[in-house]
This record gives C-alpha cells, structure tokens and sequence, in this order.
C-alpha cells in the first residue's frame, strides 16, 4: 500500500478546501444532475452534446471530491510553533530581493494545494520555493525559469 504524503494547512487553506468540497458535494453535485436529467429528456443521447458536456462536468466534479477527501485525510493543520524564523520554512514569510532589478518580493511559502501567486503564496515545491527552503537571510539562491536564471537574496524572514 502506498503511504500517503503529509500535507501541512494553514488554518485559512483548510477552511477554503473544507468549504469547496461541502459545495462540490451539496451545490455542484445536484446542478450537475439536473443538467443531465435535462439532456436525457431531449432525446437521443448518443448525439447530444448537452448531455456529454454534463457528463464530463459530473466526472471533473466527482474527480475533484475524492482530490479533496484524499487530501484532507492527510492534512494537519500548520501550527505557529511549525514556522521557523532562522530558516525559510512552511508557512514562512519572506522578503526576497530580485539581484538584477533590485525589486523586492514579499511571499508566503505554503503547499502545494495552498498555493496561490496572485495571493503571494507560493508552492514548497516550486522552482523558488524548492531554492529558498532552509535557507537563511542573507543566502542568495539562484532560480531556473524559462527566461534564463534569476537571482533572489532572501532579506527578512517572518511567521
């Protein structure tokens, strides 16, 4: 049997995947059956794109339901005493600086199924996530992107 992976929440990540999973099961769910009770009463399903759009809505709901169950199994919730302030860490606040520009950033590091750019949350898992964890101030890391290598220093670390 395959073990499955720990996924550290925030308090906020865990009511946000709680809330979507009650209204994929309560509110999608039966939007998604009424669809395709409709389709069924037009007629010929074999030839009814109506019917096939439902079914396929149905199939990414119900995918994403078990997504959602499997990763709320696993989840514990992040506490204070989790996020470090010596080292970049889950949870960690960090200003990094972009050496070329001098722009500086200010993002969150979180898991995977947390992250989110436009909210300055970021995946452990990304290309700056994976080089700035247990990491220091001051370290300065390099970053793969498709425009070639960036260069951050991570300035400020917070919780």
């Amino acid at each position: 049997m395959i073990e499955e992976k720990e996924v550290l929440l925030t308090k906020e990540g865990l009511l946000k995947l709680e809330t979507e999973l009650e209204h994929l099961k309560s509110v999608k769910r039966e939007e998604v059956a009424e669809r395709i009770k409709q389709a069924i009463a037009f007629g010929d399903i074999s030839e009814n794109s109506e019917y096939e759009d439902a079914k396929n809505e149905q199939a990414f709901i119900e995918g994403r339901i078990i997504n959602l169950e499997k990763t709320l199994k696993n989840a514990r919730l992040m506490e204070e005493s989790d996020i470090r302030t010596d080292i970049v860490s889950l949870g960690s606040k960090v200003t990094l600086q972009e050496m070329k520009s001098g722009r500086e950033i200010v993002v969150t590091l979180v898991s995977t199924v947390e992250s989110k750019l436009k909210d300055g949350k970021i995946s452990d898992e990304s290309p700056v996530g994976k080089a700035i964890m247990a990491q220091e101030v001051g370290t300065v890391v390099d970053v793969e992107a498709p425009a070639g290598t960036m260069q951050y220093c991570i300035r400020k670390l917070e919780k």
